[in-house]
């Protein structure tokens, strides 16, 4: 999918805090993820949107994803409509563009409209990352559980590959909140996405988020952005709070 003018020069291009991707290139690496092969943390923040904060008006999510130096590697803009967003709240479908800092699309990451429950197994979330857009490299699938969130991630093939680990039902009232990601097997615990505190004042008036994505750095480059999109949609289900 193309990404409209509009949202391209929403980019922070301002050259001050940005990282410049490496060439392309690498075997096995699909187009514009190039940089992902280099690291192995990776920081999501929620743009604050200031007319949500005073008014409770919900707004299409941006976000900034940054390298432990703080510099800006990627921006995610949702695309979705007015009424979606203020009748469905958390569990609106969503389309989000992930950006380079070129304003070229990379990863689309795509979740479907379904009922959310922890009770029936039939209202389970998902979610596919295409990178570049129409190219799917994965996909995070709920399992249901009666307490506590449990996803697989798979592959582009739909086979799993990794499994993730949330505390129970969420919690969200916690200043640090831990999902782990685990091998296949659930033996070995091999990263982790937490949702940090942003400061008991800005929690209050707005629903934005930060979180942290830990993953192996030899990690298949396809899995790590498959990973980002897991961020999203454990923001969504867990932490998006309704007005």
């Amino acid at each position: 999918m193309s990404v409209s003018p509009t949202m391209s020069h929403q980019l922070p291009l301002d050259g001050m805090n940005m990282y410049a991707v490496p060439s392309p290139g690498i075997p096995g690496c699909p187009p514009g993820l190039e940089y992902l092969t280099q690291v192995d943390q990776l920081l999501i923040k929620q743009k604050v949107e200031l007319i949500e904060a005073l008014i409770g008006f919900e707004s299409n999510n941006k976000y900034e994803v940054r390298n432990v130096m703080g510099q800006n590697v990627f921006y995610a803009v949702e695309e979705n409509d007015c009424l979606s967003r203020q009748c469905c709240g958390p569990l609106r479908s969503f389309t989000i563009h992930i950006l380079d800092n070129f304003g070229q699309e990379i990863i689309t990451v795509t979740r479907p409209l379904k009922c959310m429950s922890c009770f029936f197994p039939c209202c389970l979330q998902e979610l596919e990352v295409q990178a570049p857009p129409g190219n799917t490299v994965g996909y995070v699938i709920q399992q249901w559980h009666p307490f506590s969130p449990k996803f697989i991630v798979a592959n582009e093939h739909n086979e799993p590959v990794l499994k993730i680990h949330g505390p129970f039902c969420g919690w969200s009232c916690l200043p640090d909140v831990d999902f782990e990601i685990l091998t296949i097997d659930e033996v070995s615990k091999i990263g982790k996405i937490s949702k940090q505190w942003t400061g008991l004042l800005r929690e209050a008036f707005t629903d934005s988020d930060n979180f942290g994505i830990q993953f192996p750095m030899d990690l298949d480059v396809k899995i790590k952005a498959v990973m980002i999109g897991a961020c999203f949609l454990i923001d969504f289900m867990f932490f998006e709070s309704t007005n």
